[in-house]
């Protein structure tokens, strides 16, 4: 049997808006985006992976996303320079949480979007593949 990961999903108020800032900053891709009210939108990243899929579904609570701790959940994206993408993102409304630098050539950012997720940058000394083997 083969099983991979197909994605997450978060109920959040504003899924358009939330899927429009990951796309606009993140580079993400938007793969389906239904127009009824619920807004269903599935997300992929620069490699085509689906990893978020969001909605607003007033049956469910939406989360206080701000109010979790970033230990509790995040979503980390590699990239080669986390400083700049740091600076970037601050600028279009994220917020910094805090940084490290756990050994040289590895810098980890935690910030929040605009929308309170937790949101990690990861530049690693050794980056993690990006495509399974």
């Amino acid at each position: 049997m083969s099983v991979h990961f197909e994605h997450f999903a978060l109920n959040v108020p504003d899924p358009r808006d939330l899927a429009d800032w990951y796309v606009s900053h993140l580079g993400a891709q938007i793969l389906s985006q239904a127009d009824a009210p619920k807004f269903t939108t599935f997300l992929a990243d620069t490699t085509g992976r689906t990893f978020l899929e969001v909605y607003y579904n007033e049956a469910a609570p939406v989360d206080s996303f701000a109010e979790r701790k970033p230990l509790t959940f995040h979503f980390a994206f590699q990239t080669g320079n986390a400083a700049d993408l740091r600076d970037q993102l601050l600028k279009q409304g994220a917020t910094l949480v805090e940084e490290q630098q756990p050994e040289t050539g590895t810098h980890l950012v935690m910030l929040r979007d605009p929308w309170g997720i937790p949101l990690q940058l990861c530049q690693r000394s050794k980056p993690y593949p990006t495509k399974s083997r």
